[in-house]
């Protein structure tokens, strides 16, 4: 059963069918939530003829930055993984918008909850991405009972699969009390970044929380922020309270999934109008255009690869 994935996976050095890439129950990154993850978002031209790759090497030196953090390797460097994703992308042939998952797994068979003397591997599988795109309704969020574990408890500038345990507990609390999704606190008490970056507008300018905050560090958010200035938008990375997300003028979320999306109600409060604002819709239409190869100054950002 493929799951809505491509039918072709990069697994133990070679290309795969996806139903053959599978691990043993036994390996410890199952066990205990020790794999490293990393999503790279892909753009297929109008004539179905090459794919766009949003700044390839960067999440590739974001993925292996967080095997660094835990003090763990693979055997591949930036580049090699740049060409298996090549590889892997000429054959599975995709005809829409897709996602790359990359996955960093110990393959030991242990018992123990130990990162010392583990072998890890690297896999690679694609799914199509077209249903954030395409997302027209704004998001109502809830700020969560859960607070956002602390660097110094898990190192939230890595992503390692068990500390999602965090935002899903998050997530299932909002959509069990009928919101979309949940924001987060710092043991301290402001808004961070999640699974997601998190921004609002007041007067006119841009406001997010701090990078060096309890996050890791959001490709999206370094780009949003950039995107702003450009369009001569002021922006401010700074603490931000829960009252002060009630009162904004816009808000909204970014990330590789959900690319940018509009918020409307934070607790039951109207953010704005209750519609995309004009400054989110702004960003948001130069980055659609960015990734549609509409915009030249940024070409830079895109790895285009012909699948013929």
């Amino acid at each position: 059963m493929r799951n809505n994935s491509l039918p072709f996976a990069f697994f133990e050095g070679k290309i795969f069918p996806v139903e053959q890439a599978k691990v043993s129950i036994m390996t410890s990154s199952l066990q205990y939530g020790i794999t490293v993850l990393e999503g790279i978002p892909s753009y297929i031209s109008a004539d179905k003829k090459y794919i766009t790759i949003f700044k390839l090497p960067d999440y590739y030196k974001s993925f292996l930055n967080s095997l660094k953090i835990i003090n763990q390797f693979i055997k591949y460097d930036i580049r090699t993984l740049e060409k298996i994703t090549f590889s892997l992308l000429k054959k599975n042939q995709p005809k829409t918008n897709c996602y790359f998952r990359l996955l960093a797994y110990a393959k030991n068979y242990k018992i123990g909850a130990n990162l010392n003397k583990l072998d890890y591997d690297f896999a690679l599988y694609m799914i199509p991405l077209d249903e954030y795109i395409t997302r027209k309704k704004g998001l109502k969020m809830t700020i969560s009972n859960w607070i956002k574990i602390d660097d110094n408890v898990i190192p939230s500038h890595a992503q390692i699969a068990g500390s999602y345990m965090n935002s899903s507990l998050a997530k299932a609390e909002a959509i069990r009390l009928g919101f979309d999704d949940a924001l987060m606190l710092t043991q301290n008490g402001h808004l961070t970044h999640g699974v997601f970056n998190f921004f609002i507008v007041r007067d006119r300018t841009l406001i997010t929380p701090p990078g060096y905050v309890d996050t890791f560090d959001g490709i999206f958010n370094k780009t949003i922020i950039e995107l702003a200035i450009d369009l001569g938008i002021p922006v401010q990375e700074k603490n931000i309270d829960r009252t002060e997300v009630y009162i904004a003028d816009e808000a909204f979320i970014t990330g590789i999934g959900s690319h940018l999306v509009w918020i409307i109600e934070v607790d039951g409060r109207k953010i704005g109008n209750g519609i995309i604002g004009p400054i989110t819709a702004q960003i948001r239409k130069l980055f659609l255009n960015i990734v549609k190869g509409k915009e030249n100054r940024y070409s830079k950002w895109l790895t285009k690869v012909n699948l013929n």
